[in-house]
């Protein structure tokens, strides 16, 4: 598998990126039609034009990882993937512990990727 760079992520910044989407929240909106509310954060989805474009840290697996995902109704691709930078590495212990899963990002890694993607 070819990693990115973070310096990769600045061709990212004219996405529509949803930095409060949750992964399982997104399973919900594209997987799941018609099991969401018009008034909640992210309205239901309406068709397969509809897409999605957020990062989640993956750690099922060593070394935990940093992806952006792109997803719609018919299928999901990771535009973006990098091993989780070692300055990071605190912030996920705080935040998830021993936990594996596929999350969304802690506060700080979504500080650090936003300054990635904006990077003049």
């Amino acid at each position: 598998m070819q990693y990115s760079r973070e310096e990769d992520l600045k061709k990212f910044s004219s996405l529509p990126i949803e930095w409060d989407l949750d992964p399982a929240d997104a399973v919900t909106l594209y997987l799941e039609w018609g099991n969401n509310d018009w008034h909640a954060e992210h309205p239901p989805v309406r068709s397969k034009d509809d897409f999605a474009y957020y990062f989640v840290l993956d750690n099922w697996a060593q070394p935990p990882m940093l992806r952006l995902v792109m997803r719609n109704s018919e299928a999901t691709e990771d535009l973006w993937l990098m091993p989780l930078p070692e300055e990071l590495r605190a912030s996920m212990e705080e935040e998830f512990g021993a936990l594996k899963g596929v999350f969304m990002p802690s506060e700080s890694m979504k500080e650090w990727l936003r300054s990635r993607v904006h990077a003049s």
